[in-house]
């Protein structure tokens, strides 16, 4: 099964293609784009299920997407902007000074919505997906 997940924002959204055990892609897109560039994601792999978190702005973002052809699940975002920095500091370790900070105190220095967007895919597939 191929999920389309989205964290919804005000400004901006991670979005994430995902199939059990690996990310077939993600990126971080402007909040005004998301419904072009989800269907165009849809069109390019074979997305069976849209999921969406269930935080900010959810409710406008499923609003949007219902209508495009695949069923849309909302799936609970609780701690995922934290597990998803960590994410992102496992995949792209910090470097200079910034790597000194505890882990918790890190911030990654770019947006890094898609790595929650793979997190609701992997809560909703039930497994760890790899890059």
């Amino acid at each position: 099964m191929v999920v389309l997940a989205v964290d919804p924002g005000r400004e901006k959204c991670g979005l994430a293609v995902v199939e059990p055990g690996r990310v077939l892609h993600r990126e971080v897109c402007g909040r005004v784009r998301l419904r072009e560039r989800v269907r165009e994601l849809a069109g390019r792999f074979p997305v069976e299920v849209l999921l969406v978190g269930d935080a900010t702005g959810s409710q406008e973002v499923i609003r949007e997407l219902v209508d495009l052809g695949q069923p849309v699940r909302v799936v609970p975002e609780s701690g995922t902007t934290l597990e998803a920095r960590h994410r992102y500091f496992r995949e792209k370790p910090a470097r200079g000074l910034v790597r000194l900070l505890p882990p918790g105190l890190r911030v990654p220095p770019e947006p890094y919505d898609d790595y929650v967007a793979v997190l609701l895919a992997e809560r909703f597939l039930g497994q760890e997906a790899v890059v």
